[in-house]
């Protein structure tokens, strides 16, 4: 089991992610990624959008959190081993974002993109990220959902 800190970055009503592609196309999710020992989830969450983003956030508060163990959900194929705790943090950019810049792309990151807020991305994970955004005045947990 592992820990991963995720980013929640909004501006002018759009969402930062992470695009990856497979057989089936395009997939979103929130930049961010693996704690590494003796690092806090700040400091985890600084370092991820620095190699995936190319850019340096400012993290802020805490707003959910959720379990994801690979076995159970779409992608078992490639995450069946995979049992992860995974919290979600407001953040808001403080350098431009310059994927030039990034320093170590997820495995199949294609680019980074800003979605839309109102126009809801199918294959954007965690499936229930657009209701848990209306929800960000208090904290969620989530339990083990996709």
């Amino acid at each position: 089991m592992r820990n991963s800190a995720k980013a929640v970055i909004i501006q002018e009503n759009k969402l930062l992610v992470v695009e990856k592609a497979d057989a089936d196309g395009p997939w979103f999710l929130l930049p961010g990624g693996g704690q590494e020992f003796g690092e806090t989830l700040p400091d985890a969450l600084k370092r991820e959008c620095m190699e995936e983003l190319g850019a340096s956030v400012k993290v802020g508060k805490m707003v959910f959190s959720r379990e994801y163990i690979g076995k159970n959900h779409e992608f078992a194929h490639t995450d069946s081993g995979l049992h992860q705790v995974e919290f979600y943090f407001l953040c808001e950019l403080v350098s431009e974002l310059d994927e030039s810049k990034a320093s170590l792309p997820d495995e199949n990151q294609t680019g980074v993109k800003w979605l839309d807020l109102g126009k809801p991305e199918p294959r954007l994970y965690p499936s229930f990220l657009m209701d848990a955004l209306q929800q960000l005045d208090s904290f969620h947990y989530y339990g083990d959902r996709n």
